[in-house]
């Protein structure tokens, strides 16, 4: 299942501009060189419904597998990268989630 698409949320709120702003900055580009593509980027609306705290920013990041995701967290030239997005965002939340064509395999007994 590793080599299946997975999908990454990302949730959180921007607690400093500048050090976000140095991630934003060359993040995409090294995202898409480790085989992610961004699929939607959105800033908090309202809640509807349920008992998740709310935060400023919706990232939703397509990863061709697994691997290819932890070949972004874990490249040795990127070192100076990951602290940006630490360092300028709080309350985050990242979720793998794996890439369904339908609900079945959810829904099976």
């Amino acid at each position: 299942m590793d080599e299946a698409k997975i999908y990454a949320l990302n949730l959180f709120d921007v607690s400093d501009r500048a050090e976000y702003l140095a991630y934003s900055r060359r993040s995409v580009r090294e995202v898409t060189a480790h085989g992610g593509r961004v699929v939607a980027l959105g800033r908090f609306r309202e809640s509807v419904t349920g008992d998740i705290e709310p935060r400023q920013v919706l990232i939703l990041v397509e990863w061709e597998s697994r691997a290819a995701f932890d070949s972004y967290l874990n490249d040795p030239e990127l070192s100076d990268l990951h602290p940006h997005r630490e360092n300028g965002t709080s309350s985050y939340v990242w979720h793998l989630f794996d890439r369904l064509d339908d609900l079945r395999p959810i829904l099976k007994e």
